[in-house]
């Protein structure tokens, strides 16, 4: 394979082509640090993002691809970029999106009343916004691509990538506030957008900066305001009340309130039925989902012995360990577990008496996981039977929450009963709100139901599964709003490629690229869900998967680089083979295996497709007569594959690696004939 040679440098030039591979690993570094920060804090602000995956995501692949696109066709630096950032912290902060509402568990978004901009209005700036905003960057990374030979100038593009992802992952780890990620995107515009020695140039960069840097810090300082991994966590103190009442919300989304748990039992029924319902007093307790604390504080004041407290979120469990009157988590009965509620179920040998899944409610999803909330696998058939597995003899399962739809109540109640066999007790504390409580014991003999359940209602959907866990989607569909929303973006993107890129004939050469974005963008959403499944729904095993993807991608391009690699048909066969794998091998077979051999097998069947479809793509991309444009051409794939990973809530995952196959497919079809056997 024959590289495309560097072109030689004069003297006069040599500090500045020395200087590109550093330029490029910071812009990509910056690129991708900028991206995550905008997810993470959008969609602190803006409800709506909680409930529309991926949008800030797509939106920032536009804006990647354009800005290659862009390469070439004006040398102005893109002073725009921080210009856009301080426009939009500033329409986000002054109109922020946040619950209208005083009661607490929000789980069906139609059922939302916010305040602020409709989300008609305010979800097109944040895309186009967010698109305007890494276009910058984007077009930094791509003028030094024609510097580099073409695997050169990817594999320092990926570097940098992953330093983005580990700083990120560092910040989210000490909880720092916006206001450092602000200073950190300050700083890398001042070094990257090298000013001319014009006060207007000096301007474009320092003015907006500063204004991103001032408005997060005032955010950043707001008092009862903590920043997890996963939420913006407020908490108040609610005065002239009998009790001492902590309200909690995460994300603008009202979510928690600690009070003593004599005062939780008197006003809600649902807290105490697990324990009614129950066959035997329960003496060791899992309680999953345990925030602040209230749940903690009844099992104790029940009786429990010892109670493992699972919770997902750090920063939840240390504002209970300070906020909550009755101080359940200094109880020597208490060990916290933060992690993910299955994860927890899948690792763990013990035995419990009484199993609770208390209001596991995450009110967010994952950022880049599809649409895939933090407890979509604890609401499936087989973690039902997981639970079931941790029961004592005698023991019983209790679930509760506010399920605002009585056909949720129903799919529950049928999940449960398919898991242990028998129908459960189904308590409707609430029919306002869908309150409702379902508990199944061990055996029939084990629970103490009031009434018998009549059974699910006609029309209920069957249980949710591992492969497709969309417990609030009723059917096999994708909502009319998400296809929609989806028409739009793409609608959108069409027209600011054209605008920015000039004709699509720039990129007909490299259709065959587009497609492999596609596809791999499908790839890795099925590998960090699948990983979500098998090592927990955390902020730390997304982290490590994301990385572990570039990792992947890095190896293909150094072992394209280094060695000389079958031909393109080989690869695509070595793909495909990878893709049947990781078809065959079944989940239940995964989940059965030790945690570290577990790990092995995963990696393996999820990294080999990776690895092979990168070597395609490094072998494709290294010969292409324009860097820039091939790769803003698979970047945009990227972008429509992020838009078509919804066909999982139709097809479920498995099938989203039919989808990639037959893209896969597409791809090959379209190489270019004198490449077809290289």
């Amino acid at each position: 394979m024959t590289l495309q040679a560097q072109k030689p440098v004069d003297d006069g030039e040599k500090a500045h082509w020395l200087a590109v591979r550093p330029r490029l690993v910071l812009a990509s570094a910056f690129m991708l640090f900028l991206e995550l920060a905008l997810i993470r804090w959008t969609g602190s602000n803006i409800v709506h993002l909680s409930y529309f995956t991926n949008f800030v995501l797509l939106g920032s692949f536009l804006g990647i691809g354009l800005g290659f696109l862009r390469v070439g066709r004006s040398r102005r630096q893109p002073y725009y970029s921080p210009v856009v950032l301080a426009i939009l912290v500033i329409v986000v902060l002054a109109f922020p999106v946040t619950v209208d509402r005083d009661t607490e568990g929000v789980l069906y978004w139609t059922s939302l009343s916010t305040t602020g901009p409709p989300a008609w209005l305010i979800l097109p700036v944040i895309f186009c916004a967010a698109a305007a905003v890494l276009m910058g960057p984007a077009e930094l990374v791509g003028r030094c691509f024609p510097e580099l030979s073409r695997l050169e100038a990817y594999r320092y593009d990926l570097i940098g990538s992953l330093t983005g992802i580990a700083v990120f992952t560092a910040l989210s780890f000490l909880s720092a506030p916006p206001v450092v990620w602000g200073i950190i995107a300050a700083a890398c515009y001042g070094v990257l957008l090298v000013p001319r020695p014009r006060a207007l140039y000096v301007g474009l960069v320092t003015v907006p900066s500063a204004a991103v840097v001032g408005l997060l810090l005032a955010e950043s300082l707001t008092a009862g305001a903590l920043w997890s991994p996963y939420y913006k966590v407020t908490f108040r103190e609610l005065q002239g009340l009998s009790v001492p009442v902590t309200d909690i919300a995460v994300n603008g989304i009202p979510h928690q309130q600690t009070m003593p748990a004599a005062a939780r039992l008197q006003l809600e029924r649902q807290y105490g039925l697990p324990y009614e319902r129950a066959a035997q007093p329960p003496k060791d307790v899992l309680i999953v989902g345990a925030g602040s604390g209230t749940d903690v504080a009844i099992a104790l004041s029940k009786g429990a012995a010892r109670v493992d407290a699972v919770e997902i979120d750090p920063k939840l469990r240390e504002l209970g360990a300070t906020v909550h009157p009755d101080r359940p988590y200094a109880d020597p009965r208490v060990t916290t577990h933060i992690t993910d509620g299955r994860a927890f179920l899948e690792r763990s040998s013990d035995k419990y008496d009484l199993i609770l899944f208390a209001l596991p409610d995450s009110l967010t999803l994952v950022s880049g996981a599809s649409s895939l909330r933090l407890e979509s696998y604890l609401f499936t058939e087989e973690a039902m039977r997981a639970a079931q597995a941790h029961l004592k003899p005698g023991g019983a399962f209790s679930m509760y929450n506010y399920y605002r739809e009585s056909w949720l109540v129903d799919r529950l109640a049928s999940t449960v009963q398919s898991a242990f066999g028998h129908k459960p007790c189904v308590d409707v504390v609430s029919t306002a709100g869908h309150q409702a409580v379902i508990t199944a014991g061990l055996t029939a003999a084990d629970q103490r139901c009031a009434a018998e359940w009549p059974g699910a209602a006609a029309g209920t959907p069957s249980p949710a599964d591992d492969d497709r866990p969309f417990l609030y989607l009723k059917d096999a569909t994708v909502p009319p709003i998400y296809l929609i929303t989806l028409g739009l973006i793409l609608a959108v993107s069409l027209i600011a490629v054209r605008l920015v890129a000039g004709p699509y004939r720039r990129m007909r050469p490299y259709a065959d690229l587009f497609l492999l974005g596609v596809a791999f963008m499908l790839l890795e959403t099925k590998s960090i869900t699948g990983f979500a499944l098998l090592f927990g729904t955390t902020w730390v095993v997304n982290a490590i998967v994301f990385a572990g993807v570039l990792v992947a991608v890095l190896a293909a391009v150094e072992v394209t680089r280094r060695f000389r690699t079958p031909p393109l048909p080989v690869m695509y066969g070595v793909l495909f083979a990878g893709l049947l794998l990781a078809w065959l091998v079944p989940t239940e077979w995964l989940l059965s295996l030790p945690v570290p051999l577990r790990a092995v097998a995963a990696v393996v069947v999820a990294f080999l497709p990776i690895f092979a479809a990168n070597v395609v793509f490094a072998k494709r991309f290294a010969e292409t007569a324009d860097a820039t444009t091939s790769f803003g051409a698979n970047l945009l794939g990227a972008m429509v594959g992020g838009c078509l990973e919804y066909a999982a809530l139709v097809i479920g995952y498995q099938g989203l690696l039919v989808v990639a196959a037959l893209l896969y497919l597409g791809a090959m079809a379209l190489l270019p004939r004198q490449r077809a056997l290289a």
